[in-house]
């Protein structure tokens, strides 16, 4: 059965990574999540509520009142300047990050109550829990930075926080970066690297983790020679040789046989997609047709890049 896991909520009003983006931050929300996930169980699958803090990655928008603020009401590991924002966030204090955990573990009770099958903490893709264990990001000298189990420590608060907000059987992902840079998988330049990052998702399921999925920078990755893999499926085969929950990995995935040959051999439990099923919504069921040729997805990107999520091929 297959399980949908749901674009980004954030757990704080300021921590909304883009205009648009889901929220999970008080009640007022409960009603029309059900209704959601009403309608996602009643044609058979199941549902994950993604959380999140955007930091200093967060995509302000023009009437976003955060822009009046100083450094726009964003909690950041540092004070360091986004590259491609350019927002320089306040170094958040222990206190408030103490805070930041509690309301990671406030808006899973809010999706638990709202009927979801499960939550995952968004610890990837360069928003703030991404951020503190990065040293690009993250130069702190108190208990949250410096070594590796210093920076991994906010993630691991929010996990713990998650937690015990619902219960030791709910489902509690973590998604994770492989890498700051796919070019530089050892972190040489730098940022995490992949042994690194590895360490960190073993620490994030002691913490109470029960799935890790495993993706990184796409922008990078999907430019780089793989001998035609998808683009963690090395390190994600890596993470679940060592964990002993499920791993998922996401990103690269088009073609079935290539999906079967990874889940018999790698030890991985499932891949995710999005972009092949924003090009065909139904692939999945071409496939279970017996209609197994790849994703006609070539991963150009333009469903990212414009509202409404349009796709040149759909329907092609």
């Amino acid at each position: 059965m297959g399980a949908i896991v749901t674009g980004y909520a954030y757990v704080r009003p300021d921590g909304k990574p883009s205009e648009g983006a889901l929220g999970m931050y008080d009640d007022s929300f409960l009603d029309d999540y059900r209704a959601l996930v009403d309608a996602v169980h009643a044609r058979g699958a199941s549902i994950v509520l993604q959380l999140v803090y955007g930091g200093s990655k967060s995509k302000l928008g023009p009437d976003d009142p955060r822009r009046q603020l100083p450094h726009a009401g964003i909690l950041g590991a540092s004070p360091v300047e986004h590259p491609k924002t350019h927002l320089v966030p306040r170094e958040a204090s222990p206190h408030e990050l103490v805070e930041l955990a509690r309301a990671f573990g406030a808006a899973a009770a809010r999706a638990k109550a709202c009927g979801f099958d499960g939550v995952e903490v968004h610890v990837a893709h360069g928003y703030l829990l991404s951020q503190f264990l990065s040293p690009l990001f993250n130069e702190r000298s108190d208990e949250y930075g410096g070594d590796l189990r210093n920076r991994a420590r906010l993630a691991v608060e929010c996990i713990r926080a998650v937690r015990a907000a619902v219960g030791e059987e709910y489902p509690v992902l973590a998604k994770v970066n492989s890498c700051d840079d796919a070019g530089d998988p050892t972190g040489a330049k730098g940022g995490l690297g992949e042994e690194e990052s590895a360490q960190v998702c073993g620490w994030l399921v002691e913490a109470g983790a029960s799935c890790i999925e495993v993706t990184g920078d796409w922008h990078a990755a999907s430019s780089r020679a793989q001998d035609g893999e998808p683009y963690f499926a090395r390190f994600g085969a890596r993470v679940a040789r060592r964990l002993d929950v499920p791993v998922i990995v996401t990103g690269g995935w088009r073609d079935y046989d290539v999906i079967e040959a990874h889940l018999a051999n790698d030890g991985i439990a499932a891949v995710g997609m999005s972009r092949p099923l924003i090009c065909e919504p139904d692939l999945l069921a071409r496939w279970k047709s017996g209609d197994m040729r790849p994703s006609i997805c070539i991963a150009c990107g333009a469903c990212q890049k414009s509202p409404g999520i349009p796709c040149p091929l759909r329907n092609a």
